[in-house]
């Protein structure tokens, strides 16, 4: 067991393996499973449970990172802050889940939503696989911010608005900007603004730095619209009947 919590492993993830299709497919099943029972969970005590539940998850998820990177003699200031999209976004996510504020979810969604599904698709974690902790914690921390956004969307009732698009898209910007400050201070390179990972990844098409920033740009602002599109197609049907 103590196997599953050791930094290096001889089982690389391979992209769409079985074992990553079928956490991506439990994944599903969850999305599935809180729509069919919205209905119960907008009743107390049920929607507080959920809320507090998935909150608790999210916030130990993340502690935990921490925890193993410092027990394993990994964590720094330059890499290990929870300053990346990701841990960001899982931190306002449960917050917003636990407040249930709207002016949170126009960015966690947007932001959240958008960066977890297409890390869940496209893991970077090439040295772990299941069990690892850190495949577990990977998959439980990007997971958890699609499902309490979805929560929110299908319990709790909110509905990104086309304006919260640019509202998004300025904050992660402003984010971004204030990320690029605090790397040249620390030397670290939070949400790879400074330059790119050394894993293998989309941004590697996008030319060198700081080039690449700008098709990222267009891949975010595309992302968010793909986003709000079935909220649009809902709002369209509805209108025609």
């Amino acid at each position: 067991m103590e196997g599953i919590f050791f930094p290096q492993t001889d089982q690389a993830f391979t992209l769409f393996s079985p074992v990553h299709l079928v956490t991506l497919f439990i994944f599903i099943l969850l999305i599935v499973f809180i729509y069919l029972v919205r209905n119960v969970l907008r009743q107390e005590p049920y929607n507080k449970i959920a809320r507090i539940t998935l909150f608790f998850i999210m916030i130990f998820s993340e502690i935990s990172l921490h925890i193993w990177l410092y027990w394993f003699d990994s964590w720094t200031y330059t890499h290990s802050l929870p300053l990346h999209l990701s841990s960001i976004t899982i931190l306002l996510s449960a917050v917003m889940l636990l407040t249930k504020s709207y002016s949170l979810f126009e960015f966690t969604f947007f932001a959240g939503v958008g960066s977890a599904v297409q890390a869940m698709i496209t893991p970077d974690i090439s040295h772990y696989t299941f069990p690892h902790y850190r495949y577990v914690h990977f998959f439980v921390s990007h997971g958890s911010t699609v499902l309490a956004n979805l929560f929110m969307v299908f319990v709790g009732g909110f509905r990104p608005q086309f304006k919260s698009i640019w509202k998004a898209f300025i904050w992660l910007n402003v984010y971004a900007a204030f990320i690029f400050v605090l790397n040249l201070i620390l030397g670290g390179n939070y949400m790879y603004i400074s330059r790119k990972p050394v894993n293998p990844s989309m941004i590697d098409y996008f030319g060198q730095w700081p080039w690449y920033i700008i098709p990222l740009e267009f891949v975010a602002l595309g992302t968010f619209f793909l986003l709000f599109l079935p909220f649009w197609l809902v709002k369209l049907i509805s209108k025609m009947r």
